[in-house]
């Protein structure tokens, strides 16, 4: 029999039943649905709308549930349809009419929008500590390569030559941005929503402002029809994971083309990766893949809510069951790949000398020499046009600018003096960029300092 069989005939079929319970998976709400409750009958009790005899039964009840069901002791079935119906249920058969008094000022639509919201801080404060151990990662290995010169590229393209630490400090720059953004989204979380009842609020004198302090929520949700219908929150919170796991995704890309023969930058430990089952001199990096893959799934997650919220009307509607198999599944796999990937990248071999022989080829020094010209008064524009002639000779000579004589190099300028080479060298260009932000050493110490009291 369901709590609410009292309007109705005949029951819900058993195969209707069965499908439409949500048991299985918002059953890992319990100790939120619980807290809640706790809270919700010491207000009863404190606002004189429930005896304190009854309240102590109630509470009493509810944390010997907490206690069995943390055991694993406490059986769910599809016939109680939810957590909150099946909490409800096993406190009547264990303290009888006490238990039904608990329901009292409140809502299946109010409480579950509090546990989500109760489940979501907790998730959200993981989260931001993950992506903080991530950034310290990122510090401690910015320290160690500040000198450390490779290829900066643009369209997969070698560039200009920068340092492993500038590199990496573009991605804890991405990666403090996601803390902002999950604290940001805990803020918004931050609103309880109980005492809001079905969608109207409720007809007894209840104490929201003690609620709140109760379940540690800084705010209160001030429309009551706002609060149990929308999950904007929960949008909000995917949408933040979606963008955290982005950046690991387009970091773990570059982690898989560094591995590779062809860049051989990195080895990935041994830990973190794979063999096949037919070559055997394969080592796969199956664990940066796995992390871009599972990104596709947590776009997947918010592509979901976002479907299932567009269409519905105030207030809440049973579509909404909907929100948690998502929600969770994106809370589950961003702080599974922040974890692994943390430890990964914190194991990774880094070939020094494969890097500084890439910087060297590829023309990247050629900007620099465009800028050594335009400091001997030639136009920027002259200078781009006479260092595009100049490698579009180096090509068909098969070598690079640094290894023409300098009689050839003046013949496309006379500007060119025997400085020039000592200029060329890629921690020498490197070094040569001076604004705030740059691929200096000097200024990624800046940087990495700067980010160290950021941290803090």
């Amino acid at each position: 029999m369901k709590l609410w069989d009292g309007r109705f005939s005949k029951e819900m079929s058993d195969s209707t039943s069965e499908w439409a319970a949500s048991i299985e998976f918002d059953k890992r709400l319990f100790r939120e649905d619980i807290a809640g409750s706790i809270a919700h009958c010491r207000m009863l009790a404190k606002q004189e709308i429930i005896s304190e005899k009854d309240a102590a039964l109630i509470e009493s009840g509810l944390r010997e549930i907490l206690d069995e069901i943390e055991a694993g002791e406490a059986e769910f079935t599809a016939a109680t349809e939810d957590i909150h119906m099946s909490i409800e249920t096993l406190l009547i058969e264990r303290i009888g009419d006490a238990g039904k008094r608990l329901h009292t000022a409140r809502s299946r639509n109010d409480q579950i929008a509090t546990d989500i919201r109760l489940y979501l801080k907790e998730e959200i404060l993981s989260a931001i500590g993950a992506v903080k151990k991530l950034c310290n990662t990122l510090l401690a290995l910015s320290e160690e390569h500040t000198e450390t010169v490779m290829p900066g590229y643009t369209h997969l393209q070698r560039a200009q030559p920068i340092s492993l630490a500038f590199h990496l400090m573009a991605y804890f720059n991405m990666f403090s941005r996601d803390a902002e953004r999950f604290w940001n989204c805990y803020e918004r979380t931050d609103y309880m929503p109980l005492g809001s009842g079905a969608l109207s609020g409720v007809n007894y004198d209840t104490d929201r402002a003690f609620l709140a302090d109760e379940l540690a929520f800084a705010n209160i949700c001030p429309n009551a029809m706002d609060a149990v219908s929308d999950r904007d929150f929960i949008i909000e919170y995917i949408s933040s994971a979606s963008i955290c796991m982005m950046h690991l995704s387009r970091f773990c890309e570059e982690l898989i083309l560094w591995s590779s023969s062809e860049f051989a930058f990195i080895e990935q430990d041994d830990a973190y990766s794979t063999g096949s089952s037919i070559m055997p001199q394969k080592k796969n990096p199956d664990a940066a893949e796995l992390i871009r893959g599972k990104t596709g799934r947590v776009y997947g997650d918010l592509i979901t809510v976002l479907t299932l919220m567009k269409g519905l009307p105030l207030a809440y509607n049973k579509d909404m069951q909907e929100d948690k198999p998502p929600l969770f599944d994106a809370a589950d796999t961003l702080k599974s790949c922040l974890v692994v990937f943390t430890d990964m990248l914190a194991s990774v071999k880094i070939d020094k000398d494969r890097m500084a022989a890439a910087a060297k080829t590829g023309f990247m020094n050629a900007t620099d020499a465009a800028d050594y010209l335009v400091a001997k008064g030639v136009p920027f524009r002259e200078c781009h046009e006479i260092i595009g002639k100049l490698v579009l000779c180096c090509i068909e000579k098969n070598t690079s600018i640094e290894d023409l004589p300098l009689s050839e190099l003046q013949s496309f300028s006379d500007k060119f003096e025997e400085d020039i080479y000592e200029r060329l060298e890629p921690l020498a260009c490197m070094n040569a960029k001076r604004s705030e932000g740059s691929s200096a050493v000097d200024r990624v110490k800046e940087q990495i300092e700067r980010a160290k009291k950021q941290l803090k």
